[in-house]
């Protein structure tokens, strides 16, 4: 069984920062692409900003140059480091990962549980 367990949401005023992490626990075998989704109230979820295995970095239009995204492999970990935030920028934020798990490497994507960010005006 694996899990994606996220931390470090929480409430910001506009312009501060904020660093989310997100840890896949379980019998994991290896991980390819990671990233990050935010979902606003009363919107679609949408991309924020993936990771491949090997470092190559995606950001969406609004979040390029004020957000950073890395991760740990040893430590199965991605992280989302975001500065400046803004209100609009509200919203539950939720981690994936392609893994490949067990003892037959069975391969699919996984889910965090999501983690709320409020930035306030």
């Amino acid at each position: 069984q694996v899990q994606l367990v996220e931390s470090g949401g929480g409430l910001v005023q506009a312009g501060g920062s904020l660093s989310l992490s997100c840890a896949a626990s379980g019998s994991v075998f290896s991980i390819n692409a990671m990233g990050w989704y935010r979902q606003a109230p009363g919107k679609q979820r949408e991309l924020v900003a993936s990771i491949s295995s090997i470092g190559i970095t995606n950001y969406s239009v609004s979040a390029k140059g004020r957000f950073t995204i890395s991760r740990d492999n040893a430590k199965n970990t991605v992280y989302l480091q975001m500065n400046s935030l803004k209100p609009e920028e509200t919203g539950v934020y939720y981690c994936y990962a392609f893994i490949a798990s067990g003892t037959v490497r069975d391969s699919r994507w996984y889910w965090g549980q999501g983690t709320q960010v409020t930035v306030s005006s």
